[in-house]
């Protein structure tokens, strides 16, 4: 069915794949097929030194049958073997019992191709170098002891087909750079750390301002050294882009994941079209805007949206995919996503928290003494009691109304809905941040963010 062109990366089309569809399909209750090739590049330098260049290609196709409610998945890098681990699925599916029920989609076709002015293929790998020493070289400031670089792109182009009608070919592109500055007063060292990329091609990292990113890294670092230690308890917040961000993703984004709800693994289950935060507080996950985790379809070819999560402070919609849709009788919100040897599951996209009408200063004005957080260096959740505890990687004291001593191991904790509550206000800036979210052992690219955002009674930890 399948076979070798000049080079040595199989080819494949949707008309193949349709056949292959057509000849199993009465075997099952349904079937999809995906199938990809894809080149990648990942440099990793430390202290000036390359220390890993990962380039190569991969080609890999998985289907997936349904019958009697039960999947069948199998998965193989040889396009030649498809037709075998056909069988391979449906015998697995033979074997299982379960009650899955698929949301109706609609029927797709459509062929879509990542916007993209330098193709990263393009662009040879000593290039590629020399940008990540520029990189590094512009964050060697004093009391900088170390830097670490990480460069990725990738290229892939993807086939689904479905037994209900829907065909679509998908040529994407992802680039992303990732920066580390430690800084040393030899008794205390502290961490710098920023990001840039986008679904785009090369020109998002040849575009930027790659000396003013490194060194307002390197500078992050190096604030901290004579940074004071932060007071514990309850004060009003400012919380900047990044870290709005990450609250959004971590607290409420995993909360609204459907299948986390139907495991009885969220606060938010039974919460839908009730009250979870203030008037201020509009949260989505757009999978279609500008940013790291934009895709246009989802794993099971579903047409992506703006999906409104959280409508003045009021729980309006979730994540799901057509399986855990399914079974709450609703659409799916086409968040099943997945690399094409992994099974999908629901994931976010681009989740964020809309921005208001307030500049920095008036969000600060009236804080007699609070405390400014900037940035994040990770946290942990329990989505089922819904609190949180997040490490920023900087903070400020806000003294009547001004932003005076900088302030070093700060974190923030609380109930989410709690939280949401207590915002009282935001800033008209915007933001989002690049990165990747963790999931049963999955990795998808993914972007959050916000603006400054106020917040009143929040729990804060340091070791004053």
């Amino acid at each position: 069915m399948f076979k070798k062109n000049a080079g040595f990366i199989m080819e494949f089309n949707i008309e193949d794949i349709n056949k292959l569809i057509r000849k199993i399909e009465s075997e099952v209750d349904y079937v999809d097929i995906r199938a990809g090739k894809g080149n990648g590049t990942s440099i990793v330098m430390k202290d000036n030194k390359i220390q890993e260049i990962n380039t190569g290609i991969t080609i890999g196709a998985r289907i997936q049958v349904l019958k009697n409610g039960a999947w069948g998945f199998a998965y193989t890098n040889d396009l030649g073997k498809l037709e075998e681990i056909s069988q391979t699925a449906i015998s697995i599916s033979n074997r299982l019992k379960s009650d899955v029920i698929l949301s109706d989609e609609e029927v797709v076709e459509d062929k879509i191709k990542t916007n993209r002015k330098i193709p990263v293929s393009s662009v040879d790998i000593e290039d590629k170098i020399d940008l990540i020493k520029d990189t590094s070289k512009a964050a060697e400031l004093k009391n900088i002891t170390s830097i670490g670089v990480k460069y990725s792109d990738s290229e892939s182009e993807t086939i689904f087909a479905n037994s209900q009608g829907t065909n679509i070919e998908m040529d994407e592109t992802r680039v992303g750079m990732w920066l580390n500055t430690i800084a040393s007063s030899g008794d205390l060292i502290q961490i710098g750390h920023d990001s840039l990329g986008g679904a785009k091609g090369y020109e998002v990292i040849k575009d930027a301002d790659i000396e003013s990113f490194s060194r307002k890294t390197a500078e992050t670092a190096n604030r901290l050294l004579t940074a004071e230690a932060a007071p514990s308890g309850k004060f009003p917040i400012v919380t900047d882009n990044a870290l709005t961000g990450v609250m959004i993703h971590e607290a409420l984004g995993h909360a609204v994941e459907s299948d986390l709800i139907l495991q009885d693994d969220s606060i938010l289950k039974d919460k839908l079209n009730t009250k979870i935060g203030s008037e201020l507080v509009n949260i989505y996950d757009d999978p279609t805007m500008d940013a790291f985790g934009h895709y246009e379809y989802d794993c099971e070819g579903v047409k992506t949206f703006k999906n409104h999560l959280v409508k003045d402070g009021q729980l309006v919609s979730l994540l799901s995919s057509r399986e855990s849709a399914g079974k709450l009788s609703m659409k799916s919100s086409a968040n099943a996503r997945s690399s094409i040897s992994d099974q999908s599951i629901v994931r976010m996209s681009n989740t964020y928290l809309e921005p208001g009408d307030m500049s920095f200063e008036e969000l600060i004005e009236d804080i007699t003494e609070g405390i400014y957080l900037k940035g994040s260096r990770g946290g942990q959740v329990d989505t089922g009691k819904g609190i949180f505890q997040f490490n920023a990687s900087e903070a400020f004291m806000i003294k009547d109304g001004e932003l005076s001593t900088p302030l070093r191991d700060v974190s923030l904790s609380g109930n989410i809905l709690e939280t949401l509550t207590h915002i009282d206000g935001l800033g008209s800036d915007f933001k989002t941040t690049v990165g990747f979210c963790g999931k049963d052992g999955q990795l998808v690219p993914v972007g959050d963010g916000g603006p400054h955002t106020r917040i009143q009674d929040a729990v804060v930890g340091g070791s004053n």
